[in-house]
């Protein structure tokens, strides 16, 4: 059988911490083919991640919420644009970009989800084909809207010894377990670094807790960590999706800012094992990606946790820029016809396309303006 040919594709991330955009450049046959040629963060300047939490954690004015949108998607075009003087001959053929745009508000028992990000802006600045709004279809099919990334892990982890895990440290942290007949399971544990990097911002005035620095001088309450789990969210099977506002109830106010950074990291932590153990096997190895690979404390209860503990490195991926490849790959299934996600993923109906697809110049001839000065 002939390879299908392999198409250039960009992806764009902005994740609930609201540090910036991740974007990164793929080739996939939208299936098990998948090329990875780099990536890059572009930060938000402090106003815009002032007010893009700001948009995410309250009721702000619609006016403002569109504000907001607007200065995002230009971030995200000047995210592209410097993508492509980074990489000029390998993004030279790209004209299709998975925007997922930065969450704001996602209620999974009501049936919300809302994601910022204008695509027809992303597109006029670009000149590319844009693909979107990868969660609502899935919600209107009884789906969750999340997570997303279990179908892309599926397709990176084929040769991987099963059963195994892929943990993915987010605000939210999320799992996908493979089974050794290709069965899926995915959900969210709980949450990731979000609670800690808001307890470091809070209480330390740092945006996160960097290598770990403030969590190693710390001591885990176990009382709090156990009455944290205890709540209904961690009673739901799998699949299941959280809001990042979810785990506010896990209080550590009265503590020092170094007990409760340790306190922080252990809940997430336990809410990965239980999650774990609703498998029905126990898996040979768990992989992780996302920002919590770069905490010593998170990293090291992992390992005390499960043992044989990986990060997405040692397979030549690279854990940053993960979820905006996965965007890449999810936006490239949407013009191919084929599912985001599918029952045992988000708890929809059926097999699910997401997204919805604006147009730019197919030749993406405004995104390259000044790439070669």
């Amino acid at each position: 059988m002939a390879k299908k040919p392999l198409q250039k594709v960009l992806g764009l991330m902005s994740g609930t911490s609201g540090d910036g955009t991740d974007v990164a450049l793929i080739a996939s046959d939208g299936e098990e083919a998948i090329e990875f040629y780099g990536g890059l963060t572009l930060p938000y300047d402090e106003d815009l991640r002032i007010r893009v939490l700001e948009a995410s954690q309250h009721d702000v004015p619609i006016v403002e919420l569109a504000r907001v949108e607007r200065d995002i998607t230009l971030h995200h075009a000047d995210a592209v644009a410097a993508l492509l003087r980074t990489l000029p001959k390998e993004s030279a053929d790209v004209s299709l970009i998975g925007f997922h745009g930065h969450t704001v508000r996602h209620i999974a028992t009501e049936g919300i989800t809302m994601q910022i990000g204008n695509p027809w802006l992303l597109a006029a600045k670009t000149g590319m084909r844009v693909v979107s709004d990868f969660r609502r279809n899935d919600m209107a099919q009884g789906g969750q809207g999340a997570p997303l990334v279990a179908m892309f892990h599926r397709a990176l982890f084929r040769d991987q010894p099963r059963p195994t895990v892929i943990i993915n440290f987010g605000g939210v942290a999320n799992i996908t377990w493979l089974g050794d007949k290709n069965e899926i399971v995915a959900g969210d544990t709980g949450p990731g670094c979000g609670l800690l990097d808001e307890w470091i911002q809070e209480m330390a005035g740092q945006s996160h807790d960097e290598d770990g620095r403030i969590a190693l001088q710390g001591k885990v309450n176990d009382g709090l960590v156990a009455a944290a789990i205890a709540t209904p969210f961690f009673a739901k099977s799998l699949p299941r999706s959280a809001d990042r506002y979810e785990f506010d109830h896990v209080d550590v106010s009265g503590m020092s800012v170094e007990d409760g950074a340790a306190t922080l990291c252990a809940v997430t932590v336990r809410a990965i094992v239980k999650a774990v153990k609703q498998m029905s096997k126990k898996p040979a190895v768990v992989w992780v990606t996302g920002g919590g690979v770069h905490h010593p404390v998170i990293m090291r209860m992992m390992t005390e946790s499960f043992g044989n503990v990986k990060n997405v490195r040692e397979l030549g991926l690279n854990p940053d820029t993960l979820e905006a490849e996965c965007f890449a790959w999810l936006a490239l299934r949407h013009t191919l016809g084929l599912p985001l996600t599918i029952p045992e993923t988000t708890g929809c109906s059926r097999p699910t396309i997401g997204g919805l697809i604006t147009c730019g110049k197919p030749d993406g001839e405004i995104a390259r303006q000044g790439v070669e000065e």
